[in-house]
């Protein structure tokens, strides 16, 4: 009895130390294959009808100046140099007026016309001028011909070389104003004059003002409209006396509109003022945009900041960066759309990133890998692609 108690024992033994390396073995490959579910879960595929839905945009990763800055206000200004004020040369009644406020008008073309009977008996003048012009000048000539014959006298020929000389003054005179009026002379005839002046624009761009109405009348201070070259846009803010030291040409200014901070423009000094503005201690800095100018328009407020270190770093708009776990990530597009060309779907793998300064909507970000200067970053819509992971994650466990 006592032998078979201990083959008994011994069997037990050598059973349980059998078993236990094939449960470990189990143990190490459910561990592995978590391992391997934990590092699928950093890639999200999003449809394209999604993508669509929520509006979900790419772009790359940009260079930001988001260290030591100053924030300021100012307004978007057109230089007195890019701006014209039409006026007319002589006094009128406005025939017809051709553009309203926000017409864009090329340069020479027609904004009004104008009416007065001086502008006709100035073209009646020319021609009857014109026309006495070629009488002095065959006198001109009838006279030289008898004094170098000695029939007649050099004081007579004097006189007609003076008449033919004064006469063409005049006439020269004459042209110039009528050219002035945007008249072609050399249209004129004793059938054909012009009836009204035609007022035009000296320069390209948007009508800023309409002064005249149809019907009114200008003199020669009253402006009919105002033109405005928007394309030269410039940005004038107001800064400080304690921080202008800090500040210099080339350096770097971020804005956005006041009432519509959504969009961001940038902007580099040009010129710093040397009065302060007003009765208040800023001094005005002048501003070039660069880049797109659309949705700017003169005497429009914005908010900026500038920059006064010219170090940059990469950076992408706030709403890029999503927080998950206590870090933070950005989301990049992979190249292998699947779908072919329908693209039905895209890949975009979570990306973690170190957090930076944020300004006027942008982060700045250092991602924990290096990326390729062409990737592609979800600007808008990360947050839907971190929920699209989540989710993903949540059904696998």
């Amino acid at each position: 009895m006592r032998n078979y108690s201990v083959v008994y024992i011994g069997i037990l033994v050598l059973s349980a130390a059998c078993g236990q390396p094939r449960h470990e073995h189990e143990t190490d490959r459910h561990d592995h294959g978590h391992a391997g579910q934990i590092a699928d879960h950093t890639v999200a595929t999003v449809t394209a009808e999604q993508m669509r839905t929520i509006g979900l945009r790419l772009g790359k990763i940009e260079q930001k100046a988001l260290t030591a800055t100053v924030r300021v206000n100012g307004r978007v200004k057109v230089p007195n140099t890019n701006r014209a004020m039409i006026t007319s040369l002589y006094g009128g009644v406005i025939k017809t007026l051709n553009v309203d406020v926000g017409s864009v008008v090329r340069k020479g073309e027609e904004l009004a016309t104008l009416v007065h009977p001086q502008f006709i008996q100035l073209q009646e003048e020319y021609l009857n001028l014109t026309r006495k012009l070629e009488l002095a000048e065959r006198e001109r000539s009838r006279q030289q011909l008898l004094t170098d014959g000695n029939v007649a006298a050099q004081k007579t020929l004097q006189q007609a070389e003076y008449e033919y000389y004064q006469l063409k003054t005049r006439q020269t005179s004459l042209k110039e104003q009528l050219e002035l009026l945007n008249v072609d002379v050399t249209t004129l005839s004793p059938t054909r004059l012009w009836s009204a002046l035609s007022i035009r624009s000296p320069i390209s761009g948007v009508v800023g003002t309409v002064f005249a109405k149809q019907g009114s009348y200008v003199d020669v201070s009253s402006p009919v409209a105002e033109v405005i070259e928007n394309s030269r846009l410039h940005v004038d803010l107001e800064v400080f006396e304690k921080d202008l030291p800090r500040l210099k040409v080339g350096q770097q200014i971020h804005f956005v509109q006041t009432n519509n901070p959504e969009k961001r423009y940038d902007a580099r000094i040009y010129a710093v003022g040397a009065t302060f503005g007003n009765d208040s201690k800023s001094v005005p800095v002048h501003c070039t945009v660069s880049g797109d100018k659309s949705g700017l328009i003169d005497g429009m407020d914005v908010s900026a900041i500038i920059s006064l270190a010219h170090d940059t770093s990469d950076a992408v708009p706030d709403e890029a960066v999503v927080e998950a776990e206590g870090k933070s990530y950005v989301f990049i597009a992979h190249a292998d759309d699947h779908g072919g060309e329908t693209q039905k779907s895209k890949e975009f793998e979570r990306i973690e990133v170190i957090r930076g300064t944020s300004e006027m909507g942008f982060t700045a970000i250092t991602p924990v890998r290096p990326l390729a200067d062409d990737t592609e970053v979800v600007v808008q819509g990360a947050y839907f692609v971190n929920a699209v992971l989540s989710g993903t994650a949540g059904h696998s466990h």
